[in-house]
């Protein structure tokens, strides 16, 4: 079984890569869907956990610490992978988000199921099957959750790794931007899980968007492949403060799949310090959870969990009563299944069929 204690190799990178999606999500809480310049009035620059402000609505009155619907969800996501030993079943999934949805409204919570995934569970409930009832879906809601895909699917076949993605990602964002944006994040995932650099996590995150945006109903809007390529060559050498104005001003931080999802992955790939790039994106303004939550994804899966503060990571555990190992160890069974003894996303250019580092 997975403990905390094991930072290093696989184990530790996929415990990474979960507490990192979380770490991500609880610092944006506070900050989700307000401007860099509320931000920095209500809060300064953000280096740790802040209950939500006077002018947070959709978190209001939650304390430090505490994540949000992108945490909640992903370990939906993960838990059924696990009890279906890697399949995915798009009904029990839609079931899931609606008793999640409802249980989050008797506490009185606003942070709800996002656009795309509501007007998509609406249609499947009604009796659209699953591959239609996501054909609208642009927002990064599928990517914002994708994580567990990349902990327990390997790369050692892109075309198979992104097939798995747009099955778990069809029922609520079935476009060519939803299944793109989300076939970027869990390859990136996937990859580092496997032992890649970050460089070539970012490699793998651009091939497997090309290959998501072949897939889903087509949707006007940027590609998420070019868009990466474009993003983190403009992000390289540029300090800290000019990589968060480019990522709020020119790529774009709201819930739009192009936008948000491309402004984590750029903000990652030129990332100095795992800590501090986080706090960076949860001060972004925009759809910072997400954002913030993406980043935490991706630099976790490189660096481990060994890349967190561990009082940071203890916060997060008590506050939430979050314990991710039994899941993890659950989801890197299945990537073991999967294909055992090979992984050809650690690097993305070796061989297919060489041995993934434990």
């Amino acid at each position: 079984m997975i403990r905390l204690t094991d930072a290093a190799g696989r184990p530790g990178r996929a415990l990474g890569a979960f507490y990192g999606l979380a770490l991500g999500d609880a610092l944006g809480m506070p900050t989700q869907s307000m401007s860099r310049e509320a931000i920095l009035a209500d809060y300064g620059a953000i280096t740790g956990f802040r209950d939500a402000g006077p002018r947070q609505l959709i978190a209001a009155g939650m304390p430090a610490g505490r994540v949000t619907d992108d945490t909640e969800q992903a370990v939906l996501l993960a838990r059924i992978l696990v009890e279906g030993d890697g399949r995915f079943d798009p009904r029990t999934f839609a079931d899931r988000l609606i008793e999640w949805e409802a249980a989050m409204r008797a506490r009185g919570s606003l942070d709800l199921l996002g656009p795309s995934t509501s007007a998509a569970v609406r249609r499947l409930v009604a009796g659209e099957s699953a591959r239609e009832s996501g054909r609208f879906g642009t927002t990064n809601g599928a990517a914002m959750r994708i994580a567990p895909v990349g902990i327990a699917f390997r790369l050692s076949s892109l075309t198979g790794f992104v097939d798995r993605v747009a099955r778990a990602s069809e029922v609520t964002h079935n476009t060519t931007l939803g299944i793109g944006s989300a076939a970027a994040v869990g390859a990136a995932v996937s990859a580092g899980v496997a032992g890649a650099s970050l460089a070539e996590t970012v490699r793998s995150a651009i091939d497997a968007a090309a290959e998501g945006e072949r897939r889903g109903h087509w949707r006007a809007g940027g590609s998420i492949a070019a868009r990466l390529r474009w993003a983190t060559g403009h992000l390289a050498g540029l300090t800290p403060a000019a990589q968060a104005g480019a990522a709020y001003e020119l790529i774009g931080t709201s819930v739009a799949a192009q936008e948000s999802v491309v402004a984590a992955l750029a903000l990652a790939a030129v990332a100095q310090d795992p800590w501090e790039t986080l706090c960076l994106a949860a001060g972004l303004g925009g759809d910072t959870d997400t954002i913030a939550a993406i980043v935490g994804a991706v630099l976790g899966s490189v660096f481990g969990l060994q890349g967190w503060p561990a009082e940071q990571v203890a916060t997060l555990r008590s506050v939430n009563g979050l314990d991710l190992d039994d899941l993890v160890h659950g989801l890197l069974a299945v990537r073991d299944a999967d294909e055992p003894g090979t992984d050809a996303g650690s690097p993305p250019d070796s061989p297919a069929g060489t041995t993934e580092p434990r």
